[in-house]
């Protein structure tokens, strides 16, 4: 029966292909599901057989655990130099976005607090 390993919502495209590479090298059978035309389905990469999910799953931590530490330095360095994007930077590129974000918060929490007074 098949079982889920990796589900790809919300997934970066290089992480998803890494991920799928890493199976192929490692020889794990697998398949891949889409979200559909509506985006409704879970997209995800599935085993074949449960008995290949350990070795899967040890695989995919160990890469998750590279990725993380990979990630994290390369955003430091990002940072340091000055490259990263900050808030203000982020602002104003997009200050009606960025604004619209603030003003429905802001709309919440007044809604939240009158409730109780």
């Amino acid at each position: 029966m098949a079982r889920l390993l990796f589900r790809l919502r919300n997934v970066p495209d290089d992480e998803a292909e890494d991920v799928r590479q890493l199976l192929i090298e490692n020889e794990v059978d697998f398949y891949e599901t889409k979200p559909g035309n509506w985006g409704i389905s879970m997209p995800g990469l599935w085993l074949h057989h449960d008995d290949d999910f350990a070795k899967a799953n040890a695989l995919l931590q160990a890469y998750q655990h590279e990725r993380q530490i990979r990630v994290r330095a390369e955003y430091q360095q990002a940072k340091e130099s000055g490259e990263a994007e900050t808030q203000w930077q982020r602002f104003q590129s997009e200050p009606l976005k960025v604004t619209v974000c603030i003003a429905a918060a802001i709309f919440l929490v007044y809604i939240s607090v009158t409730l109780f007074f």
